[in-house]
C-alpha cells in the first residue's frame, strides 16, 4: 500500500515525540511545519484534515495562487527569502515569517504595517547564515544584534520571536549537529544582551530534524518525510 500524507504525517510525528522525549523535552514544545512548497492546494487540504496546524512555503507568488483553494484552517508560514517587491503580497498570505534578515526588510514590513493593518503585530524571526555560505540569504552571526535592536527600536508592528537557520547540506544528520548548536548558543547570547527572551529557534527539516529537536529546536520544517517527492515545476 502507498504511503499517504496521513501515514506519513502519523510516522513524522511518533519520530517528533520520540526524540524530544529523548531529549529530555515536552513534545508539545516543538511546532511542526509542514513545508507543502511546490504541492498543490489539494494535498495542503489532505494535511490539514490529518491533523498539521502549521503549513510552510517557500515562494510568495505561489502561496498566495493556492492558499484561496485549501479548505481548512492553519498558520501559514513564509519559510523563503522575501523581495521588496513582495512585501505587501506576504502580509496578505502569512501569518508567520522565518526569514527577516536585513534592515530594509524590516523597515518595509513595518511600514506596510503601519499603513494597512495598524493593529497588527507580525511575528517574526531573524534568518541567520550559520554556515557563512555566500549564495545563501541570512544575516551573519555577528550581525544579528544589529538587526534585532533596529528591529525592537523601529519596529513596533513587528513581534521578534527568535531565530531561523537552513545550515549547509549534509548527507548525514549529524552534519547539522554544529551548526544547530551554534544557533542556540546565539539565541541564549543575543537573548542577554537585548534583555528579553526569545521563545523560538527554527531549524531542522525533513533529514535532520531528530538532531534539531536535540539540540532545543522548537519549530521544524518537514516537507519530504509529509507530502513525499516534491511536484515538478
Amino acid at each position: 500500500m502507498q504511503p499517504t500524507i496521513s501515514s506519513r504525517l502519523a510516522d513524522v510525528q511518533a519520530r517528533l515525540e520520540h526524540a524530544a522525549l529523548l531529549a529530555d523535552r515536552d513534545p508539545a514544545d516543538v511546532t511542526l511545519i509542514a513545508v507543502s512548497k511546490t504541492q498543490p492546494s489539494l494535498p495542503l487540504s489532505e494535511a490539514i484534515s490529518a491533523g498539521v496546524l502549521h503549513l510552510g512555503e517557500n515562494r510568495v507568488q505561489e502561496a498566495a495562487s493556492k492558499k484561496p483553494d485549501v479548505c481548512g484552517d492553519a498558520q501559514w508560514h513564509l519559510i523563503g527569502p522575501l523581495q521588496r517587491n513582495k512585501v505587501k503580497l506576504a502580509l496578505e498570505v502569512f501569518d508567520v515569517l522565518h526569514t527577516l534578515d536585513r534592515p530594509a526588510l524590516a523597515d518595509r514590513l513595518q511600514m506596510l504595517l503601519d499603513e494597512h493593518w495598524t493593529g497588527r503585530r507580525l511575528p517574526v524571526l531573524l534568518e541567520i547564515n550559520v554556515g557563512r555560505e555566500p549564495q545563501k540569504a541570512g544575516v551573519l552571526p555577528e550581525e544579528a544584534e544589529h538587526l534585532a535592536r533596529l528591529v525592537l527600536d523601529n519596529c513596533s508592528h513587528l513581534r521578534l520571536d527568535g531565530l531561523m537557520a537552513i545550515p549547509p547540506f549534509g548527507r548525514h544528520p549529524e552534519a547539522s549537529r554544529s551548526h544547530f548548536k551554534a544557533l542556540a548558543h546565539l539565541r541564549e547570547d543575543l537573548s542577554q544582551h537585548i534583555s528579553m527572551a526569545l521563545p523560538t529557534l527554527s531549524m531542522g527539516m525533513s533529514h535532520d530534524f531528530e538532531v534539531a529537536i536535540e539540540e532545543g529546536a522548537t519549530m521544524v520544517r518537514v516537507g519530504t518525510a509529509i507530502f513525499g517527492e516534491r511536484q515538478s515545476r
